[in-house]
Formats: structure tokens, C-alpha cells, sequence
């Protein structure tokens, strides 16, 4: 890894470096995490509003919370990870959500990203005034448990959702 990665708000000018790491999620079957890669990314200048306007609270839709995205950029101008982290939690967040929600490209993991995007994540964090940040994974989730622990993760109770999907979550100093 290296590491000159910096954490970059989403921007027009980042889209032929965003739009391979979506396609790589997309092709890769799997739950695109956090839930922001998920947009589709066609209308690429109307993703990019989007995601800002959550950050202002602008069109943050019932039942959700402001939110800001940032995306994790190699100094080669490459997108190898995302971050979502929530201002403030609802029930929902604060049984199985989380402040902040993260995720590293498939091609790009267990290469230290994952653990580098996440300390640059509490600082953004601590910034919106959050000095305790709840941070989860499923419990069959080892890498990122060991992630959030490198973090200073200290586990709480889990929470068992509905289809019995265990969550473990975690608290933060910041």
C-alpha cells in the first residue's frame, strides 16, 4: 500500500478514476459497502450533487441522517476505497449501522487500506463534533473486525438482526 492516500470528497473530476472501482464492485456479486457505491453512476455530475446535498442535509430522505462520503484516492489518482459516516444515529444506526460505513475495492484489499481509510474516517468524525463513533461489521466479517479493533475498536454487545445475522459493534474514542 501506499501510503499517500488521501480521503477526497466526490467530485466531477474524479470520474474516470470512480468509475472502474464501480464496475469492479458491480462484477464483483457482492454487497457494495457502504451503501453510497451503490448509485448508479451514469448520471456521474448527478451522484456526485447527491452525495454532497446528504452532507448539507439537503434531500436526506425520512428515517436517514446527514451524512458525508468520501472517497479513498491513491496518489496515482486511483480509487481504492470508500467511506460513509453518519453525523448523527437512528435506532436502526445505533443497532446495526454505525457511525461510518467503508469499504475497499475487491482487487484492493488486505493491502492496509481498509485500516488507514477508517483512522481517516475518525478524523472526519471527531471534525463533525463526534467524540464516541460506533463502528460494526457481521460477526463473520474477521477483516474488518480486525480493522475496527486496529482502530481502537472496543466491543459492545452485538446485535442480532432479524434473518439472525449477528452484528458486532464497536465504540471509538475520538
Amino acid at each position: 500500500m501506499s501510503d499517500r492516500v488521501t480521503l477526497v470528497k466526490p467530485a466531477a473530476a474524479l470520474k474516470e478514476a470512480y468509475l472502474p472501482f464501480y464496475r469492479e464492485w458491480v462484477e464483483s456479486g457482492e454487497d457494495m459497502v457502504p451503501w453510497v457505491i451503490s448509485r448508479d453512476p451514469e448520471d456521474f455530475d448527478g451522484m456526485v450533487r447527491f452525495l454532497l446535498e446528504q452532507e448539507s442535509g439537503a434531500g436526506v430522505q425520512d428515517g436517514w441522517v446527514t451524512n458525508s462520503t468520501y472517497w479513498l484516492v491513491t496518489e496515482e489518482k486511483r480509487i481504492v476505497g470508500a467511506v460513509n459516516i453518519r453525523h448523527s444515529l437512528t435506532e436502526h444506526l445505533f443497532n446495526c449501522g454505525g457511525h461510518i460505513g467503508y469499504g475497499i475495492r475487491p482487487s484492493d484489499r488486505r493491502k492496509g487500506y481498509a485500516t488507514k481509510l477508517l483512522s481517516l474516517a475518525l478524523e472526519e468524525a471527531r471534525k463533525l463534533g463526534i467524540d464516541k463513533a460506533l463502528v460494526v461489521c457481521d460477526a463473520t466479517n474477521t477483516a474488518s473486525e480486525r480493522t475496527i479493533r486496529n482502530n481502537g475498536g472496543v466491543e459492545d454487545e452485538s446485535y442480532i438482526e432479524e434473518d439472525g445475522n449477528v452484528v458486532k459493534r464497536y465504540w471509538i474514542d475520538l
